[in-house]
């Protein structure tokens, strides 16, 4: 299990009612339903937008078992679940999370060429993953 922790300074305050929870990794976050991130949400401190997105990149960390800065890239990028990983190409996965990276301004290479994204998409594809 991949623990769940330093996450970007947006979710903080999701971080901080999952801590509260107790749930400290990417499993346990992957497997919450929307009436338990509804009850996680009520304090007001946490949105219930930002646990969502959470949980989208929970499923994407442990069902293809990439690393969470990876799925967080995918899923801002539009590429926000297997279904949508295993439908796209490797030119579409690089175009759009390039271009995610130059809205940002980062100004660092593009993480995802080509191998990665097929790499990636061949995961999503598999049927027992």
């Amino acid at each position: 299990m991949r623990p769940l922790r330093d996450l970007p300074q947006s979710f903080r305050r999701e971080q901080q009612e999952l801590d509260e929870a107790g749930i400290n990794d990417w499993q346990q976050l992957r497997d919450l339903d929307d009436a338990q991130l509804s009850r996680l949400a009520r304090s007001g401190r946490a949105s219930p937008r930002n646990l969502k997105r959470l949980r989208g990149i929970a499923v994407l960390v442990c069902d293809l078992n990439i690393a969470p800065p990876d799925a967080a890239l995918l899923m801002h990028a539009g590429i926000a679940s297997r279904a949508a990983l295993a439908a796209t190409t490797p030119e579409r996965v690089v175009q759009q999370t390039g271009r995610l990276e130059r809205s940002l301004g980062t100004g660092r290479p593009a993480v995802v060429d080509l191998a990665t994204a097929r790499r990636w998409i061949q995961s999503a594809r598999q049927p027992g993953n």
